[in-house]
């Protein structure tokens, strides 16, 4: 087991270039191995990623890692061009992106656990 700050060099953030939020959809944009000298925990993220456009905290449960490390890490693929951190979607009249009969039935199944 490694600690988060080593496997993040002490960063509890990634670069101001990039918004990562819990529903950011991240998508490779390179089929390759990518670059050598990935580390073990950034492989596996790109290996995740590789299976589709996900969002953040999907990788992160998948990842079984903090999400801060996630996004730090996140943050560097995106720098290193291997792939592409969009934000969540956001409807232009304000409204809920999702659908508010959704969003209750998943709070009342959460209640029940």
């Amino acid at each position: 087991m490694v600690r988060p700050y080593t496997v993040t060099g002490g960063r509890t953030r990634p670069s101001d270039r990039h918004v990562i939020d819990l529903m950011s959809r991240v998508t490779v944009l390179e089929a390759d191995a990518g670059p050598p000298g990935l580390d073990h925990a950034a492989a596996a993220l790109l290996d995740l990623a590789r299976r589709g456009p996900r969002p953040v905290v999907e990788l992160a449960a998948d990842a079984d890692l903090p999400l801060t490390v996630v996004r730090v890490l996140l943050g560097d693929l995106a720098e290193a061009g291997l792939l592409s951190i969009d934000e969540p979607y956001r409807p232009p009249d304000g409204s809920p992106a999702a659908d508010p009969e959704l969003l209750r039935e998943i709070v009342e199944r959460l209640r029940e656990l």
